[in-house]
């Protein structure tokens, strides 16, 4: 129900915005059938995305906004997430621009609620998942083939079925293509690099004098990387907290040379601030006992001297090929009966790189007569070692001291555990190469079934194989053996395989038999499966009309069916526990297999109210309802109820409220626990907090595992992330998530004033019971700050530490509390001819966020990330809006496209802690220019530059972010990095 505080504030934004905005643009889906002649109105029975009723006159209670054919010719990009990144609706998701922490896949995150909330349809059709989170690769879609992208807000649970909280995002594809379409284009920014290549060929062709049509579009691209030491942001690694490296990059220097003998490739020193801590040569420490220090290239031991500069090795642009094809079909069999037909193939390869590979604080039982320990490192060592066994820290809470002899002193016929760092560059980079195989079937028929009832069966079916292959990485348990020995020849574990390892002088060290051995390289396979059964009629109920609208109700019943079924296959390299094989992965990767199957029940009606009358030119009542029954969740409902209506002829208003749900997918049902790793700002219990621990503190930390002797002694978050437990509990699997929506606007046009139309809606989104998981920062934040017993007990510490192997904070997947999105879009489209010269159009789109916060529980805070950047929050501006002004003369085209971004904030619970000038981010403006010339009826040329201003992307360090998004010192997925981009492209049409 509607609730008159709610509605009355609607309005009243509404007539704000109106009166004080440009706009936002208008749905070219609605326009272009309200322009029809009445008579052929009466005639054509038409639909619109969010709804599967057709009828004359279709308008769309809920905002639609429609991106088209030509608008997408303009940014002449092969993929088609590019397209969807610029709307102001969106956040980046996962692209081009996203390296370490990249699934390989190009997704869609409306309104910043997630990926997973965004529902990703063609032709009102689910799209195959590209793993078992359910999530869409849009990669596969054809752009040759797309008439139109729509895009809905908010809930359309009701007519879709779960997923589409945030919206849904239809794929309207070409229905009856005929001729042949040849196109080739080409890209490389400014620097003559990040070249993306793209051939599509379109072929169709009407059957039988007309009663069908088949067309075919077979694609190819291929995207070159950028890497980040191909531009002066990305050479080096700046810090986020202190601003360590800004310096240097603001003077145009590299990277700080290193000390002397504690040297080595991409290695700077350790006062630069930036970097990572497991550099060259290696950082030692004993587990626990508050023991560290470096090695020197000669083998001597002492103080911490360097960092290494792992920037130059990543990606800014990450590489891809990518191939496919796309038939669709439909064919009359009979009069008024239909069969249908659409088949998808797709094969995506992407690259994603990272730093060589490093022991990352790795813990090692480390034989103390190892011969690779140089001589006044060994009594470092012992000195040290007795002094903590003295202290009370050897065997104090963790067993990091094997007393071989047990004569009770350390020398060296014992073993310590203990952490080493050192950076593995013998072995290369560390990569992971992405193959996805997806394939999906649509069949169907349609047609006419007693007089004006019409009904649509269709049967689909889809499947997604992945392999991942990752290479480059140490292999940690291979490592342990390979430093257990005491000649340096061989290794006591006796495996004639097996190589010493030396990590304790500087590079090359390691040699390529030793590399053989202590790397690893690991394959995983995803498979994916999806079959939908759907069935509905829709028609006019001739028995319900009222008289003052002269027209029936008109309604839709169906049934639907849907399987989804996913399983991950890792090697046994993954599997190895408490971490895999892969050192600096993060953690192991266990099977997963799981799926659900759904059934569903939906009703959709629109009621004609009025028609014809004054001040009611239409007034038209909209409603759905679904009742779905899962055999995971059990069952939930949906529904929405609105109305649209027509004052006047040149007035829409429209009001709609919608009840959405989301269940739980095969990766938050069906996960194992695993171990792996969490964004943090800081350990409380840890030196770097050292300060600030009273009494009450220091309790909360023994409490989780440390000794009184540890507390304030142990190691700070490493390269912002700590060990985490992940996955799904099973005692405990997460509940269906429920959104309420509200949207509320008009809708003017005017023919006569500049061929005006004008959309103003305003948006409220609030999802109780989000899936997810509780941060590791948030849970040291409830156990330390907060006190909460029930936080403190997911910490486990292993020698005071959350960063050796075994240690973690229990982050598994669950219901938290909410996360809500609310605002206001407004569009407006106008143009005009100019005499001789041809004619103008202006088309603008505006998204304003009022609210975009979420919350975990009600024990923590609430995270806001309107206008904010941070570890919470992706950037998400308060404003953002796209402004492009056409030019047409005869058979040239200009055009220019207006980008802008308002400033944004950093959170302020980490702004205190960094560097005062990465605590903000200016406004952006970035202009794109598209020129076309039809040459004759055959040939037409077009030619782009992207970012005509060359703006540099904001500075903000290597900390400042989640590290999918926060990567090269910037935001690279918010703002562009590469510089100016150019352009060009022919296409042929036969």
């Amino acid at each position: 129900m509607f609730t008159n505080s709610k509605l009355a504030r609607s309005v009243r934004l509404a007539l704000l915005c109106g009166a004080t905005s440009s706009a936002f643009v208008v749905s070219t889906q609605t326009f272009a059938q309200e322009s029809q002649p009445a008579a052929e109105q009466e005639i054509e029975r038409i639909s619109v995305t969010g709804s599967r009723i057709r009828r004359p006159g279709a308008v769309s209670a809920s905002p639609i906004m429609s991106v088209g054919a030509e608008a997408i010719e303009m940014l002449q990009t092969p993929q088609i997430e590019e397209v969807l990144r610029n709307l102001p609706a969106t956040i980046p998701g996962d692209g081009a621009s996203v390296n370490n922490g990249t699934a390989g896949a190009a997704t869609v995150n409306l309104r910043a609620l997630g990926t997973q909330r965004t529902l990703v349809l063609m032709n009102g059709r689910r799209m195959i998942p590209f793993n078992f989170n359910g999530i869409v690769d849009t990669a596969s879609v054809p752009v040759s083939l797309i008439e139109s992208v729509d895009v809905v807000t908010g809930g359309a649970s009701a007519v879709y079925g779960s997923d589409a909280i945030a919206g849904a995002v239809n794929f309207v594809m070409k229905n009856n293509f005929e001729g042949v379409e040849l196109s080739v284009n080409h890209s490389e920014t400014e620097e003559g690099d990040g070249d993306t290549d793209n051939i599509a060929l379109t072929l169709g062709s009407s059957l039988d004098e007309g009663r069908g049509n088949v067309a075919l579009a077979m694609n190819w691209t291929d995207r070159k990387p950028v890497m980040l030491g191909d531009r002066p942001l990305g050479v080096l690694g700046i810090a986020t907290a202190s601003g360590g490296g800004y310096e240097e990059y603001l003077n145009g220097q590299g990277p700080v040379p290193p000390h002397d003998n504690c040297g080595g490739p991409d290695v700077t020193t350790f006062e630069s601030g930036g970097g990572s801590t497991t550099s060259m040569p290696t950082r030692f420490a004993i587990v626990g006992a508050g023991v560290s220090g470096q090695f020197r290239e000669d083998r001597t031991i002492g103080d911490d001297c360097s960092r290494f500069n792992f920037n130059p090795y990543n990606f800014y642009q990450t590489p891809q090929e990518r191939y496919g094809a796309t038939a669709i079909a439909h064919y009359d069999i009979l009069e008024n009966h239909t069969v249908y037909t659409t088949a998808t193939f797709n094969n995506t390869q992407v690259k994603q790189q990272i730093a060589p590979s490093g022991t990352f604080g790795s813990t090692f039982m480390l034989p103390l007569a190892n011969p690779f320990i140089g001589d006044q490192a060994l009594g470092w060592i012992l000195d040290n070692a007795n002094q903590a066994r003295t202290d009370g820290l050897l065997n104090g809470g963790v067993e990091n001291w094997q007393d071989i002899n047990g004569n009770g002193i350390v020398d060296t016929e014992d073993y310590l555990q203990v952490q080493l760092r050192r950076r593995t560059l013998e072995l290369g980079p560390r990569s992971t190469n992405y193959e996805s195989a997806l394939f999906q079937l649509v069949a169907g028929i349609e047609g006419v079934l007693y007089e004006d009832w019409e009904y649509n069966i269709s049967f689909q079916y889809g499947e997604s194989n992945r392999t991942n292959i990752s290479a480059g990485y140490t292999n940690v348990s291979n490592m342990q053996k390979a430093l257990d020995t005491v000649d340096g020849v061989n290794c006591k574990s006796g495996e004639a395989a097996c190589v010493p390892i030396d990590l304790f002088g500087g590079f090359g060290t390691i040699t390529p038999e030793a590399a053989a051995f202590s790397s690893a390289t690991a394959l995983i396979k995803q498979e994916y499966s999806q079959e939908v059964l759907t069935a509905s009629v829709n028609g006019p109920v001739d028995f319900i009309e009222i008289p003052w609208a002269g027209v029936p109700l008109s309604l839709s019943l169906g049934y639907e069916h849907r399987t989804e079924v996913g399983e991950t296959i890792p090697d046994e390299c993954l599997k190895e526990a408490p971490t895999s094989c892969l050192g600096g992965a993060g953690g192991n990767t266990l099977p997963i297999k799981g799926g659900f199957k759904v059934s569903e029940f939906f009703i959709e009606g629109v009621l004609p109210v009025f028609d014809g009358q004054k001040m009611a030119e239409s007034l038209d009542v909209e409603f759905a309802f679904r009742a779905a029954d899962y055999d995971s969740v059990g069952t939930n409902e949906t529904w929405k109820l609105g109305f649209s209506w027509r004052p006047v002829d040149n007035i829409l208003v429209r009001v709609m409220q919608q009840e959405a749900t989301r269940a739980p997918n095969v990766g938050e049902i069906a996960s194992p626990a695993v171990t792996g790793l969490s964004n943090a700002l800081i350990d409380p219990c840890s030196v770097a907090n050292a300060a600030n621990i009273d009494a009450t503190l220091h309790a909360l930390c023994v409490s989780t595992g440390m000794t009184d002797a540890q507390v304030g002694k142990v190691q700070d978050v490493i390269s912002g992330q700590v060990n985490a437990f992940q996955g799904t509990n099973p005692d405990q699997l997460p509940e269906a998530e429920e959104a309420e929506t509200f949207t509320a606007g008009f809708v003017y046009t005017n023919e006569d004033l500049l061929d005006l139309e004008l959309s103003v809606d305003y948006y409220d989104i609030e999802v109780d019971n989000t899936i997810g998981n509780f941060t590791a920062q948030q849970t040291m934040d409830a156990c330390y700050t907060a006190g909460i017993t029930s936080e403190c007990e997911k910490i486990q510490r292993i020698g005071g530490d959350l960063t050796i192997a075994g240690s973690g904070i229990e982050t598994y997947t669950t219901n938290l509390s909410y996360r809500q999105a609310e605002g206001v879009e407004v569009g407006v489209h106008f143009g005009f001819g100019i005499s001789n010269w041809g004619e103008l159009k202006f088309d603008t789109n505006l998204n304003h966020y009022m609210t975009n916060e979420r919350q975990s529980s009600t024990t923590l805070p609430i995270i806001d990330c309107l206008g904010k950047y941070g570890n919470n929050c992706s950037p998400t501006p308060e404003t953002t809006w796209n402004q492009r002004v056409t030019w047409h003369l005869d058979d040239f085209t200009m055009s220019l496209l207006w980008r802008h971004s308002s400033s944004i904030d950093m959170e302020e619970v980490q702004a205190a802690g960094s560097f005062e000038a990465f605590r903000s981010i200016d406004s952006y403006d970035y202009f794109d220019l598209f020129a076309s010339y039809n040459l004759g009826e055959n040939t037409k040329f077009t030619f782009g530059i992207d970012n005509i201003s060359d703006e540099d992307a904001p500075v903000v360090g290597g900390e400042a972010g989640s590290t999918a998004f926060n990567s090269g010192n910037t935001f690279p997925s918010s703002y562009s990095p590469l510089g100016r981009i150019f352009k060009a492209g022919v296409k042929f049409t036969f």
